[in-house]
């Protein structure tokens, strides 16, 4: 399958660093859940999925050392979370582009003089 990084879930995808796609961590149907719980915000969405690998990185990997070998889960879901962080951090920031402005309105202010 070729990602399309066109569509939302194949940016979601470049954002999440999913893009082996011989080996996706994600479904298709699984990021389109994380864009529906987002609102189609894409950024918010791939902090979402992070969040979700995050969380699975904890509870399988752990915290294991043996003679030869060394794995950290909870040190890689941190770094995960802080990505996630820092893109919806991204997300509050174009929010504020798009706020709205009230502005007084008077139809007839053209006929006064």
């Amino acid at each position: 399958m070729a990602i399309d990084y066109d569509t939302d879930i194949g940016q979601v995808r470049v954002l999440i660093a999913d893009v082996d796609e011989d080996n996706l961590l994600l479904t298709d149907e699984q990021i389109r859940a994380y864009l529906k719980i987002a609102r189609g915000r894409i950024k918010r969405a791939a902090a979402q999925a992070l969040d979700a690998i995050a969380t699975s990185e904890v509870l399988i990997s752990k915290k294991i050392r043996t003679q030869d070998l060394q794995t950290d889960g909870p040190a890689v879901a941190a770094e995960l979370r802080a990505q996630a962080k820092a893109l919806r951090e991204q997300a509050d920031e174009e929010d504020e582009d798009w706020g709205m402005e009230i502005v007084y309105f008077d139809p007839n202010a053209a006929y006064r003089g």
